[in-house]
Parts: C-alpha cells; sequence; structure tokens
C-alpha cells in the first residue's frame, strides 16, 4: 500500500502571514493535527500542534561562563533564539517547522508510519513534481491498519 492509497486530498492549508489564533481555530474546528504553511504556490513549512504547544512551554535559557567582566555564552544560542522567536510570533511564518519532512504519492505506507516514529512528525504532506497534492496523518495510518487488522482476523476465523 502506497501514500497515495491512504493520504486525504483536500488539504487545509495556510498562508504564511496567517495569525496564530486563527490557525488554532482551524486545528481545533477542523480536528486536524497540522497545517502546511504556504507562500503563494509554494510550501515553506508547516504549523504542527506541538508548535502551537510549544509556545506556552518554558524556555530553557542559554549558560553562560563568567570570564573577566565578560559573559561567554556556552552553546544553544541559536535554539534560544529560535524559542524566543516562536514564543513571540504572531503569524504562521513564526512559529512554523522547517524543513518539512514529505513523502511522495508512491512511498510505501510503512515508510510513511517510520519515518513518523522515528522523527517525531505528524502530519507528513505527500509532494510531487513539488506540489503538495495530500497529507497522512496519524488518524489516517491507524483507520488503514486497523482495517488491515480486521481483515486478517476475519481471514483466520
Amino acid at each position: 500500500m502506497q501514500a497515495r492509497d491512504v493520504m486525504t486530498t483536500k488539504v487545509v492549508i495556510v498562508q504564511a502571514d496567517t495569525p496564530i489564533a486563527e490557525i488554532a481555530r482551524i486545528l481545533r474546528t477542523l480536528g486536524i493535527s497540522g497545517v502546511p504553511v504556504m507562500d503563494g504556490d509554494t510550501m515553506v513549512g508547516i504549523v504542527k500542534e506541538v508548535d502551537l504547544i510549544a509556545r506556552h512551554a518554558r524556555p530553557h535559557y542559554p549558560r553562560y561562563l563568567p570570564l573577566l567582566d565578560a559573559q561567554i555564552p556556552l552553546g544553544g544560542q541559536r535554539e534560544y533564539q529560535e524559542i524566543v522567536r516562536r514564543i513571540f510570533g504572531t503569524t504562521a511564518r513564526d512559529i512554523m517547522s522547517t524543513p518539512v519532512k514529505t513523502c511522495h504519492p508512491d512511498t510505501d505506507v510503512e515508510e510513511v508510519a517510520t519515518l513518523m516514529v522515528e522523527k517525531n512528525v505528524n502530519p507528513v504532506p505527500v509532494v510531487e513534481n513539488g506540489r503538495l497534492v495530500g497529507i497522512i496523518s496519524h488518524t489516517d495510518l491507524i483507520r488503514v491498519f486497523s482495517e488491515l487488522e480486521i481483515t486478517n482476523e476475519d481471514a483466520s476465523a
């Protein structure tokens, strides 16, 4: 079974300048776990439930080494800047995850499941020739796998 067999083809998208409150309303109202972020016809990121939640998590502050009269940052500076950007963000562009992990319509469903588990990705946009053609969420895979389990149980009975 391939991605094209399980993907949702009517993909809900948002533009890069869509306000965060609107994105939260879309996810909640439609019961979806994420939306691709578009800049015109180009997918530039994805906003997932966890991106909205991360805005309210406690930030990890960078550590500094005091040396003479200076404070020397000990790594993590880029990560901290990313956290601050997300906390104070107001649009999809500010909180979206990049780069986006995608798959092709011909990708095997087990490979999509592996991507979701190993890279902690949900949902996965399906892209063909640079164009967004569908999206696969945990719910889509659970539906398919449960149908397969039921079919296997019936066949063995």
